[in-house]
């Protein structure tokens, strides 16, 4: 082929560093790679025959299939007072009847959040609302209950792009590609939980506080107040203390303490009540114990004691810092030192009254901000009586985002060989331990086979010196593509081709579609000291109300639970070790194996109605590992 003349070839050149070119490329990238973090392995996606995206995991943990079952009964209370009153959100004229009708439609199943056919009071209804929505727009499955974290995310990660785009250009694309790819943001964005609805617009109100900070525009304002306000209905009064308290730090430290007159805005204060208050009087005149159990249960009491048991130590946030932020901890580590020195260089500016030229405030703000942001919530939190690694989500933003915008201010100088040994230490540790993973969930054994550690070691090892050699040959410029290339490899060896392992191991998806399948006719189920995990996810999948042979006092069980062997024929499931008192709790009841579920050490049984001999001549199949 006659390659192309000069003119053409400067055409081409114009084009490929043109600035809306750039600009178009970067958010192409951007959405690419954070669908692919955020939503690989979650959203079933099919082109024709070809399976981009599947589910691989079912929901885990004890809080996913309990928030997700609270959706899905106050949907059904939603779909039910519609359908009795014949109408729809949207009225079918302005005729007043038909206005009250929609408008009672709407409200219906929206106030007070419902667990078993009973109020369930723990947290507000943020969650549940948009669960709903999910749930009535694609079905009622474990994805579709994991996408309200997941489009949160997605927000959160534009947002960070289009404000450091707009304020801090340059390090706008690492920000944002830094945040979508720590762990924590992972995972959480994989959660049907709330702790990405409150981590989220809380983050992004900050900005936008910021945003109006440098500005002085009060449209910024709004942010603050919205975001603040869903961030209030996601997890109460915990998102608006610590705006306050950061806010309060930030203004004290600089010396500006009119910037806290001047937030205080009517429109936006009236934004924040409409949207808060219509709800939680709702609540409240609903259910007269609101106050006491949401309030005083869980918020102060939560702080303050450790009724709900997850008391950990002083030290338990480090470390969960420290993992959360993988594979950029050394990099954010770095970043927060480096924030830290600017603003007490900026302080010491300030103490002296030397102000820089063409600027009414001291100094650069924004890293001193992003600092008392990022380690308010992990200080605060560290003094609760009870820690779970999503109460300091909130921190996780502040830093990704100095961790970019340190990336571009050192782009043009070589990494010390530490900090890009210790980065590239850390995605090998990270690249070689979830190789092993795998390996440990079939085995059980800490230490695989020493062929399996080789293989884990020889690929951790590459990884290591390919980001040190490049890097170092080509710049800081591509630590980001290096770093982000194990990230994404390993999300589709962990979900694509051990999806299922994780999902025998974590979830009780499996097990209840085994049971559906060996025993389809049977629609009660019940459980003898299983785990609660295992025992929500089934009542979840099965759509039924907790049942248990016995009453199991737990300071963590807040549910109606039905504590009685069932009379009528059911399903029951126990641990193995468990099968040999079922001569004692079963006695006169005919009680039949169906198979073991090796994967999680529990046993399936029928059990029959009405009082026979008991028959243990039968054993379980064993339900065998792949």
């Amino acid at each position: 082929m006659t390659p192309p003349n000069d003119g053409v070839r400067r055409w081409l050149h114009r084009l490929r560093t043109a600035e809306a070119f750039s600009a178009t490329q970067e958010l192409v990238v951007l959405f690419l790679v954070t669908s692919w973090l955020l939503a690989f392995g979650l959203i079933p996606l099919r082109i024709g025959h070809l399976h981009i995206s599947r589910t691989e995991l079912g929901l885990v943990g004890a809080d996913e299939p309990r928030y997700a079952q609270v959706a899905r009964e106050m949907l059904q209370v939603h779909s039910d007072e519609c359908h009795a009153l014949h109408t729809t959100v949207r009225p079918h004229s302005l005729a007043w009847k038909d206005l009250s009708a929609s408008y009672h439609c709407l409200t219906a199943g929206a106030i007070t959040p419902i667990l078993y056919g009973v109020p369930w009071l723990e947290k507000p209804a943020l969650y549940y609302w948009r669960a709903m929505s999910f749930f009535k727009e694609f079905g009622i499955s474990d994805w579709s209950a994991r996408l309200p974290s997941t489009t949160a995310t997605f927000a959160l990660i534009l947002l960070i792009y289009l404000h450091m785009r707009r304020f801090r250009p340059g390090g706008h694309l690492d920000a944002a590609l830094i945040t979508a790819s720590c762990i924590a943001m992972v995972a959480f964005s994989r959660g049907a939980s709330t702790d990405m609805q409150l981590a989220a617009p809380f983050s992004i109100g900050m900005l936008g506080w910021y945003a109006w900070y440098e500005t002085g525009k009060k449209f910024w304002l709004f942010d603050l107040y919205f975001f603040g306000g869903a961030a209030t209905l996601a997890k109460g009064p915990i998102a608006p203390f610590m705006i306050i308290c950061i806010l309060l730090l930030f203004a004290g430290l600089r010396r500006e303490w009119n910037i806290v007159r001047r937030t205080i805005w009517l429109p936006g204060v009236a934004l924040y009540l409409a949207m808060v208050l219509p709800w939680f009087i709702a609540v409240q005149l609903r259910n007269p114990d609101f106050y006491r159990l949401f309030f005083l249960q869980h918020n102060l009491e939560r702080f303050t004691t450790d009724r709900y048991q997850h008391h950990q130590s002083i030290y338990y946030y480090l470390v969960v810092l420290i993992l959360g932020l993988m594979p950029w901890t050394v990099m954010s580590l770095r970043a927060m030192v480096d924030s830290i020195q600017i603003s007490v260089a900026e302080w010491r500016v300030r103490h002296n009254r030397v102000r820089y030229v063409g600027n009414t405030r001291p100094g650069d703000a924004f890293p001193e901000f992003l600092v008392i942001w990022a380690i308010f919530p992990v200080l605060f939190f560290t003094f609760s009586g009870s820690k779970l690694p999503g109460y300091i989500l909130p921190a996780i933003a502040p830093i990704t985002i100095l961790t970019g915008d340190y990336l571009y201010r050192i782009r043009q100088y070589k990494l010390k060989w530490w900090m890009l040994g210790g980065h590239a230490l850390v995605v090998s540790t990270m690249t070689f331990v979830l190789l092993l993973c795998p390996q440990y969930m079939i085995y059980e054994r800490f230490v695989p086979a020493a062929k399996t550690i080789f293989w884990a070691a020889l690929w951790a090892t590459v990884t290591g010196v390919a980001i040190c050699l490049i890097v170092r040959r080509w710049g800081t410029k591509y630590l980001r593509t290096v770093t982000l290339a194990p990230v994404l490899a390993m999300l589709f060896f962990l979900l694509r081709m051990n999806g299922w392992l994780l999902d025998a191991n974590y979830s009780a998806r499996p097990l209840a579609e085994r049971i559906a399948q060996e025993a389809p006719d049977i629609p009660t189920l019940a459980t003898y000291h299983i785990r609660r995990d295992m025992d929500y996810g089934l009542a979840f999948y099965r759509n039924q109300p907790l049942r248990h042979y016995f009453h199991e006092e737990s300071a963590t069980e807040k549910v109606n639970i039905i504590a009685e062997i069932p009379q009528e024929q059911h399903i029951l499931v126990l641990r193995e070790r468990d099968i040999p008192q079922l001569s004692t709790i079963l006695a006169g009841r005919v009680y039949t194996p169906l198979f073991l579920y090796e994967w999680q050490g529990l046993a399936v049984y029928r059990v029959s109605a009405g009082t026979q001999t008991a028959n243990l001549s039968e054993k379980p199949s064993v339900h065998n590992r792949r």
